[in-house]
């Protein structure tokens, strides 16, 4: 499985590096290009939000693996003030700073799971995962794999070396 991917967001440059990192990881993970798409543009949207609301923060991304689907984790987070109103800034349309509003409704509808977390005066986290099912082939060469290695295992006990 991919490694996790830590990136500080300061200035716009830096949207597209995590654009391009989360698109990687997502085609990486097996995800089809639409949805490397989408998570792709969630990603900079809330990169552009921590740039434009905030000046500076970070963005992780981490692949994770359940029994029946990948998925993969953006976490984003600062040290801003906060969301005063986080039910407000979900709204389409709604734009604290006269943008368009689109940057948290638009990552929200584009992700599985959305979650922000903020304090007033000790800034917020948004973290969001995008899912896909692991098909049958991957399923039957994961056991495979697991026998595999239980049988090396068991050879290699009685002294016999594969």
């Amino acid at each position: 499985m991919p490694a996790e991917v830590r990136l500080t967001i300061a200035t716009d440059e830096d949207l597209l590096p995590a654009r391009a990192h989360g698109r990687a990881l997502a085609l990486e993970l097996g995800f089809s290009r639409t949805d490397a798409t989408l998570i792709a543009t969630a990603i900079s949207e809330i990169a552009r939000n921590i740039v434009v609301h905030v000046g500076s923060g970070e963005i992780t991304m981490m692949p994770v693996q359940e029994e029946g689907r990948y998925g993969l984790v953006v976490v984003a987070t600062d040290s801003g003030p906060g969301i005063l109103d986080v039910e407000s800034a979900l709204t389409h349309g709604y734009a604290s700073r006269g943008g368009l509003g689109l940057g948290l409704p638009g990552a929200r509808r584009l992700m599985d799971d959305f979650v922000v977390e903020t304090e007033r005066g000790n800034g917020t986290t948004i973290r969001m995962t995008k899912w896909r099912l692991r098909d049958e082939l991957e399923l039957l060469r994961e056991r495979r794999r697991a026998l595999d290695s239980a049988r090396e295992g068991e050879q290699v006990s009685d002294g016999i070396r594969p």
